[in-house]
């Protein structure tokens, strides 16, 4: 399964993850995210990746799900301009797309938003990020780990 959208964004950020991971933000701010303590703790969880752009605008977005080849709970190997984060889907109803589509201000992502509702089989996630420019790439493959060890916020 694999697919690419455009996207506009004005935030400069990218967002992945399972709605029933988020639902206990629903009636949180819908900029709950942009406070860093908040941000970092929900990607550490494995609820959630923003991935930061650094800049605004249109990107395109190609992403992809192999699910014959699961990633071990140990060191992911991959190109040196790609990095692996790790996701939690509990429900496997996912979204990726605009961070400011991001559950919030009770509200949800559905078919209006910028970007994709993809249905996943539930599980952990490796997910192999990488960008060029203005197209970022997304290899999604079940993993035994479901959450990250950050000390920073995600940027690409």
């Amino acid at each position: 399964m694999s697919g690419t959208f455009q996207m506009v964004t004005d935030t400069a950020t990218l967002c992945l993850y399972d709605l029933a991971a988020l639902k206990h933000r629903v009636e949180d701010t819908s900029d709950w995210w942009s406070i860093p303590e908040d941000e970092l703790t929900e990607v550490n969880a494995g609820h959630c990746l923003f991935l930061n752009m650094g800049a605004d605008g249109v990107y395109e977005v190609e992403w992809s799900l192999e699910e014959d080849a699961e990633v071990g709970s140990g060191p992911d190997y991959v190109a040196e301009r790609e990095k692996v984060y790790h996701l939690q889907v509990p429900s496997g109803y996912v979204f990726l797309g605009a961070a400011e589509d991001v559950s919030g201000g009770e509200l949800e992502p559905d078919e209006t938003c910028e970007g994709v509702l993809l249905q996943l089989k539930p599980g952990n996630y490796a997910c192999i990020i990488s960008r060029e420019v203005s197209r970022i790439t997304i290899v999604m493959k079940p993993s035994m780990r479901g959450n990250n060890s950050l000390n920073e916020l995600i940027r690409i």
